[in-house]
């Protein structure tokens, strides 16, 4: 089957970025992050971050292409009016995001299983008992006070507390994560890894034996070895991509 292009669907804009958030969402079906119909990723693509692209309303991540992204306007309520418009809590959570945090390019929302454990614990902190934690030290932040489903008002308390540019993680206490990011490889990335390590977390909590807990200094040491390790990121998706166009995979089109 011939994959869309830019020039078979001249309409489509900013189709590379289209390409990767597909294959964003393939992935995240295929590792079982997924949520039925629900959640929902987001890329800027204004230098101000208020036009983004998203996924439609109620498709199922293991179905969505590069040319289903809607091309989303956070200033404009009537964007809920228009052909598989997202879901008022899309709405309201990402247009609150792109509109107050022009530093999160891409917002990544989950109900992974591992992450929303730790939400629904009474203390959800993530301490650094192995190298994956310790990439998360210092950068997240904990929703303590859910509200409800993120319809705008939701939404707007939610985006300010991402207001410290280091933290790109929001435990969604009661709910889920909430991920942000530079791209969407950046992006994935990091909701991957959270989820692995929150996955950790849990089952040692299960042993019931004592946590073998890193020093700040040393958390602090790797968080940041991680953040300048070149590239992986990038090539993290693109393997990803790669394997899905060898299956034959739709994503692209």
């Amino acid at each position: 089957m011939q994959q869309a292009t830019p020039e078979t669907s001249p309409n489509m804009q900013f189709w590379p970025e289209r390409v990767d958030l597909a294959a964003a969402f393939r992935w995240t079906a295929r590792l079982n992050m997924h949520e039925a119909v629900a959640n929902h990723f987001s890329f800027a693509v204004s230098d101000d971050g208020r036009r983004f692209l998203m996924n439609p309303n109620q498709i199922h991540f293991a179905r969505i292409r590069a040319s289903d992204m809607l091309l989303i306007d956070a200033d404009d309520p009537a964007t809920l009016e228009g052909p598989n418009a997202p879901d008022r809590t899309a709405w309201g959570l990402h247009g609150a995001i792109h509109r107050n945090c022009p530093h999160a390019r891409c917002a990544m929302h989950v109900h992974s299983v591992h992450a929303t454990v730790l939400a629904s614990l009474a203390d959800s902190r993530l301490p650094p008992i192995d190298q994956n934690s310790a990439t998360f030290f210092d950068r997240y932040v904990i929703d303590e006070a859910y509200g409800g489903l993120a319809f705008e008002e939701e939404g707007e308390r939610c985006s300010a507390l991402f207001s410290d540019p280091k933290k790109k993680v929001m435990i969604m206490g009661n709910h889920g994560v909430l991920v942000i990011g530079d791209t969407i490889a950046d992006t994935f990335n990091r909701m991957y890894y959270f989820e692995r390590a929150a996955e950790t977390y849990i089952r040692a909590l299960q042993t019931g034996a004592p946590l073998r807990v890193l020093s700040d200094e040393i958390a602090e040491k790797t968080a940041q070895e991680v953040e300048g390790y070149p590239e992986q990121d990038a090539r993290h998706l693109a393997e990803l991509r790669a394997i899905l166009d060898q299956e034959g995979s739709d994503y692209a089109q």
